[in-house]
């Protein structure tokens, strides 16, 4: 449930965390490495490193490029394909996966190759979602060193295997599974047939690995029906690969606490409410942190009626035997695709001068939600608050939705009015006021109906996949977020095919929704020529201080092509934080990274990279100096598209 925006025309290319029993990562990792795809187990994006300064980031400069030789070719539906890994770091080597999920070691001083596994990736399929964000490793302290597959990296591919390789060569740890590899299908109630051409169960997001198990989610491709794949999270033993623990996010057994409020029918079956985003660990308290997506499908609900819980939920797992400890819905009844997008980010907060073990989990709403780590309590209180009830027949939307208290939201949340239309040309600007006028548009939360209607945020967040960055020192969480509406209506059965060959609902993506009575349409609200139809930003970057639940600064993130002007553009992937005082992000879609003081939001240096920048950077200290590194592959049709991994360091 990760596709956000699948069409934008090419106009618009345009702390590692604190010991004693808080810290979520485990002893002994170094504070300028990069051990995990988040930089730490709990997903902090903070590196310690500090040579890199506000003072002389300007001089950064490339000190190598490595090619993949991979950005999608080859893969049916390849120009949705996109790269957007993050390395990450052990004894001197890069890790990462190609947009074809083929698994790289590479020298992290000097960019040079040390070896590359196929994964065997089917490239005759179709994939809901052709994307991959890394792998992760796991270090096996009862093996001797230098022994084959000590240190492992596991990684997901495409077409639903989790892979077991040995860091030092890429060969597969045989004992793994079978010959290395496990097949995520089993058990999931796949509807993809082995004939078939399309793949709609796959992980996109590297594993969490805590207390020797890899627990991974899924990737379901969304809207289909109302009984899709289930959405599982797993856990499996990371020497055998044998199953160890299985959790479903929809009850399905009566004695489940939450089965009543689904009821039997529903919970036979409902479907996905999968977590698609990375997972977080706290190996000291194991446990396992999940943001699930929506119950399917995302824009009727009237045949899973009731809040849905533990869909649309930040949930924490004890890592060991996969029992829930806590849970918190974050939208309840989801009509909208709110799925939690993020990976969810583990702190240690100071409130009210008291230290808290918190984790912060920010959502396509805007909001940022804080919880204790230990018992789910808010740091910040939640209210309930009353919401739209206007829906088609057969439609039973919650009468409330959880609201924090703090921090403000961080993106649009109103109604769309015609003083919000925006165009850089008269007959643009005319042409997005006359749409917001035939539009329906009340306001965030409104429910899905036949009309076109105007939904804000959209369904592409907010936030997304690229989550938040947390300074430890200064209490800041970084967000990377959109202001991008998106225009949704239900399309009755029997006019599904009608409106799909109809030319006034050219760009549209339809669904099928099947098992309900209505399909589904939806595009982004963009003007005749490729532009967002509302005023900018349509790309912030924020700097929130979470001692006290207050913004410290939001600014654009991203220029126009051609003409130039810092207005704000739509973006994907995430920032990081030095221990310096810098934030770094590429994500816009004019093709550019950037360092931001944090202190202040000021650009301090921006560069032009080879193709898009739609994933996250990351950052790491060895032999003497700090690199910056990030994958410039694009995104999928919205961006210059590229097989980069480009390093930059001091001169």
């Amino acid at each position: 449930m990760n596709l956000p925006i699948r069409s934008i025309p090419a106009m618009f290319h345009l702390a590692v965390l604190w010991a004693a029993g808080m810290t979520a990562v485990a002893a002994g990792e170094s504070t300028a490495g990069w051990s995990a795809y988040g930089g730490d187990a709990g997903g902090s994006r903070y590196s310690a490193a500090q040579q890199i300064t506000p003072a002389n980031v300007a001089t950064l400069r490339v000190v190598w490029t490595f090619r993949t030789g991979d950005a999608g070719e080859g893969v049916k539906d390849w120009k949705r394909a996109a790269f957007e890994a993050t390395p990450i770091l052990h004894e001197g080597l890069l890790y990462l996966t190609t947009s074809g999920t083929d698994v790289v070691a590479v020298d992290a001083a000097t960019g040079v190759r040390r070896w590359r596994h196929a994964s065997g990736t089917r490239k005759d399929l179709h994939y809901s979602d052709g994307v991959s964000r890394g792998v992760s490793l796991w270090v096996d302290a009862g093996v001797p060193a230098g022994a084959a597959c000590r240190a492992r990296i596991f990684a997901p591919t495409l077409d639903a295997r989790l892979l077991a390789l040995d860091a030092a060569t890429g060969a597969p740890c045989k004992d793994f599974g079978r010959e290395g590899a496990v097949d995520l299908l089993v058990g999931v109630g796949s509807t993809d047939k082995a004939s078939s051409e399309w793949r709609n169960y796959l992980v996109t997001s590297p594993p969490a690995v805590v207390d020797g198990n890899v627990v991974v989610g899924s990737s379901i491709g969304d809207n289909r029906a109302v009984q899709e794949e289930i959405g599982i999270v797993r856990a499996f033993d990371a020497r055998s690969g044998a199953i160890v623990w299985r959790w479903d996010p929809i009850p399905r057994d009566p004695s489940n606490p939450v089965f009543a409020e689904w009821g039997a029918q529903a919970a036979s079956t409902a479907s996905a409410a999968n977590a698609w985003a990375p997972l977080s660990a706290d190996p000291v308290r194991h446990l396992v942190f999940v943001p699930t997506g929506s119950a399917s499908p995302d824009f009727f609900g009237g045949e899973r009626p009731g809040d849905n819980r533990w869909a649309n939920s930040v949930v924490a797992l004890d890592s060991r035997t996969g029992q829930l400890r806590w849970g918190r819905q974050l939208v309840h009844h989801d009509l909208w695709d709110y799925d939690v997008p993020a990976q969810p980010t583990l702190v240690d907060l100071v409130r009210d001068g008291k230290p808290v073990a918190a984790v912060i989990q920010p959502t396509k709403t805007g909001f940022l939600f804080t919880f204790d780590r230990d018992n789910g309590v808010p740091v910040f209180p939640i209210e309930e608050r009353p919401v739209l009830q206007e829906a088609v027949p057969g439609e039973h939307p919650s009468p409330t939705q959880p609201f924090p208290v703090a921090p403000p939201a961080l993106v649009r949340q109103t109604p769309v009015t015609p003083d919000d239309a925006w165009g850089v040309l008269w007959f643009d600007k005319r042409s997005c006021r006359r749409q917001i006028e035939s539009y329906r548009s009340l306001g965030m939360f409104q429910p899905p109906a036949v009309q076109d209607s105007l939904m804000q945020p959209g369904n592409a967040g907010g936030s997304n996949w690229g989550g938040i960055a947390f300074d430890p020192k200064r209490q800041i969480a970084v967000a990377n977020t959109l202001n991008l509406p998106f225009v949704v209506a239900l399309v009755p059965r029997g006019q599904m095919q009608a409106q799909r060959d109809d030319p006034r609902y050219k760009g549209f993506d339809f669904s099928l929704q099947q098992g309900t009575p209505y399909g589904m349409r939806r595009k982004a609200f963009l003007s005749p020529l490729g532009i967002p139809c509302v005023k900018p930003p349509w790309g912030t970057l924020a700097a929130v201080d979470m001692s006290r639940g207050t913004i410290k600064w939001q600014v654009p993130l991203g220029k126009t092509p051609y003409v130039g002007l810092t207005v704000g553009m739509p973006g994907f992937g995430g920032p990081i934080v030095t221990a310096s005082g810098l934030i770094f992000i590429a994500a816009s879609l004019d093709d550019r990274m950037r360092a931001f003081d944090i202190d202040t939001g000021n650009v301090l240096w921006e560069v032009k990279l080879p193709a898009g920048g739609q994933a996250t950077p990351m950052t790491y200290s060895i032999g003497g100096k700090q690199y910056l590194v990030i994958a410039a592959g694009g995104y999928k049709d919205s961006s210059q598209r590229g097989d980069h991994l480009v390093a930059y360091a001091l001169p």
